[in-house]
């Protein structure tokens, strides 16, 4: 529910429910309506069923995610709750910590750098630009903001906004 919530605040609808099943109609209704949330929800879905040890759907689930909104998470990564992906063409690989309340725009690729296994730890209330790469063990800070094409090979302070190739702050 906490996906559901954050993605109608975002969209300007109401995202405090009246009830669990208040919730679930509301959830459904996103889910028809934008392809990046029945892409998360098949991501939520996945990753229930592995931990069930549920053989083959799992698959499934992650293929729907994949042809509905292109959004690839890999079983490594961790999404909390209440993280919003308004878009799909998202790519979150490796060992990954994406926090509640984060934003992926589109085409953004997160993970880890070279051959390594470990990725970035995004904070809460994050936003990644359109078509950004966050890439390597660093971390983005809370409320962080990283630009639009950024490539971001650092870590990001709370609160500070980065952009350009490599990315570095600017000031507000």
């Amino acid at each position: 529910m906490a996906d559901a919530r954050v993605a109608a605040a975002y969209r300007g609808e109401r995202y405090e429910f009246r009830s669990r099943l208040d919730g679930v109609c509301q959830a459904l209704r996103l889910m028809l309506q934008t392809d990046a949330f029945l892409a998360l929800s098949a991501y939520r879905l996945k990753t229930r069923l592995q931990a069930l040890g549920v053989p083959v759907l799992p698959w499934i689930a992650h293929r729907l995610a994949m042809v509905s909104a292109q959004i690839s998470i890999a079983d490594t990564a961790l999404v909390h709750p209440g993280v919003f992906i308004p878009s799909g063409q998202v790519v979150v690989y490796g060992l990954v910590e994406i926090h509640a309340t984060a934003t992926l725009l589109p085409w953004v690729t997160v993970g880890p750098i070279g051959g390594g296994v470990r990725g970035p730890t995004i904070g809460p209330g994050a936003q990644i630009g359109s078509g950004a790469k966050v890439m390597g063990e660093i971390e983005v800070g809370a409320n962080a903001r990283v630009g639009t094409n950024a490539v971001v090979l650092e870590d990001v302070p709370p609160n500070t906004t980065v952009v350009g190739m490599p990315a570095r702050a600017i000031t507000d």
